[in-house]
């Protein structure tokens, strides 16, 4: 690599990602857990921030395993959503994986979660900023029709469904 190629790639766009897990039980609610750090908006989803040279996959079985104690099986990718910056955050994309617990006797990080509950999806912008909801709505419709994944851009859907 020489000196203009570095020069290059530092000038491009920083972007910051996350992955989550969409869980759900047998009659098809989603785990939504309560965050003790965000009072504001308290109810999230089992995930977080992809660390440095971490892949979203990674980062969604690490986020699992750490805030519910338990190993997940990831299924699918289901969303992939562009969140425009908003400074001082800038922008990021948000993965939504497919994943199954083994059971729910969690051990929750008290650091992070105070508990958790099952949400009917009708019922997630009850729950969820505006945002968030639209892009877990958008991977359950996803899951029940068995693929994915569905591209948004913060939380719409911008190229044509599925057939």
């Amino acid at each position: 690599m020489d000196q203009s190629d570095e020069g290059f790639f530092a000038s491009l766009p920083a972007t910051r990602g996350a992955a989550g897990g969409l869980i759900r039980s047998v009659s098809g609610d989603v785990l939504l857990v309560r965050r003790v750090y965000d009072p504001d908006h308290p109810w999230g989803v089992p995930g977080g921030i992809m660390e440095a040279e971490e892949s979203p996959l990674a980062a969604c079985r690490r986020e699992i395993v750490e805030e519910l104690g338990v190993t997940p099986r990831v299924r699918a990718a289901l969303v992939v959503d562009w969140v425009p910056p908003s400074p001082p955050r800038t922008a990021a994309y948000q993965w939504v994986f497919r994943a199954d617990v083994p059971h729910t006797d969690f051990r929750l990080q008290p650091e992070e979660l105070s508990g958790w509950e099952w949400v009917g999806p009708e019922r997630l912008f009850d729950h969820l900023p505006e945002g968030t909801a639209r892009r877990m709505l958008a991977a359950v419709e996803a899951d029940d029709r068995g693929g994915g994944p569905v591209y948004l851009e913060n939380g719409h859907a911008v190229l044509p469904g599925p057939s």
